[in-house]
């Protein structure tokens, strides 16, 4: 029997990367890095690397040939080998291809998931992204139709649980009466799975909810050209995974503002206004009461997907 060292390392790297998608998984950290949505890709990414694994298994022990040269038999031919098969000599190619592969899992099990905070958001361009969405969507704004004369959509409690935090696929009439909540409500409750949502219409139409008492959460960020006594309430939004995270959030007006520090996490209710900022009118928040919070096991917001059937 001939043990091959080379195998045996490919077999532990496979075992590795399983090991650590089950991990994630188990320890809830892999919503810090993808979209749920894609967490069953995960996981069977998690499966698959340990059937492989079990496959390079039988290849760490082999018989050894009696004939002198090695050959590999392709369309019942025998030609010389031009590929490796784990048995040739270490060298220097081969390190760094080892060390490539390697370092995600290094880093994956030796590092915690750092949360993305203030300073990604500037490098993330800050209130300049913010602005530049406002401006998109009056770009992408149609003219409402008169519905002077029309009654209120009725909201009918038994078609969706507004409750609910974790459902993140909506149906196309579940997603028009969260629409038609937000519209109705004099208070706007920013929970965390209708968050994107909400935020997108109040964008749209800042007019309309101007005055309305809104209660949110986020992280404080802040930046060169507010006043003293402005933060931006901020959250990152992951549509697929975490290099594509995108900065939303609303300029809020506290008094103690000056003595937050970045990064802080703190739960507001305040009044809905807007103010200009850089030449763009921008919705702000007059905050009444806050207070500090932890930084919550999901710090990140994902979009609300829409069934077409």
């Amino acid at each position: 029997m001939s043990f091959h060292f080379q195998q045996a390392v490919r077999a532990f790297i496979l075992l590795a990367f399983s090991v650590l998608l089950f991990k994630l998984h188990f320890t809830g950290e892999m919503t810090k890095f993808i979209n749920p949505k894609y967490e069953g890709l995960s996981q069977s990414a998690s499966v698959l690397f340990l059937i492989l694994f079990m496959i390079q298994t039988t290849r760490i022990w082999t018989v050894k040939e009696n004939s002198q040269h090695h050959h590999c038999h392709h369309d019942s031919h025998d030609h010389n080998c031009s590929h490796d098969h784990g048995v040739s000599p270490f060298n220097t190619k081969k390190l760094i291809a080892y060390v490539i592969i390697v370092f995600p899992l290094v880093t994956g099990f030796l590092l915690p998931a750092k949360v993305l905070d203030a300073s990604i958001a500037d490098k993330k361009g800050g209130l300049a992204v913010l602005t530049n969405q406002k401006s998109e969507k009056e770009k992408d704004e149609k003219p409402a139709p008169n519905n002077s004369q029309q009654e209120d959509p009725v909201i009918n409690g038994d078609l969706v649980d507004l409750s609910r935090l974790e459902e993140l696929v909506y149906t196309k009439d579940e997603y028009n009466q969260l629409i038609q909540h937000l519209l109705q409500s004099s208070t706007i409750k920013m929970n965390d799975d209708i968050f994107s949502t909400y935020y997108d219409e109040i964008q749209t139409d800042i007019e309309k909810f101007k005055g309305r008492e809104i209660e949110l959460k986020g992280f404080v960020y802040k930046e060169e050209g507010l006043e003293q006594d402005q933060l931006v309430l901020s959250r990152f939004l992951i549509t697929h995974c975490v290099a594509d995270a995108s900065i939303i959030g609303f300029i809020s007006e506290l008094p103690e503002a000056s003595s937050l520090k970045e990064n802080t996490w703190i739960e507001v209710k305040g009044v809905l206004d807007t103010t200009n900022f850089n030449g763009t009118e921008l919705p702000i928040i007059k905050i009444t009461t806050w207070k500090k919070i932890n930084e919550p096991k999901e710090p990140y917001l994902y979009p609300i997907s829409v069934k077409i059937l």
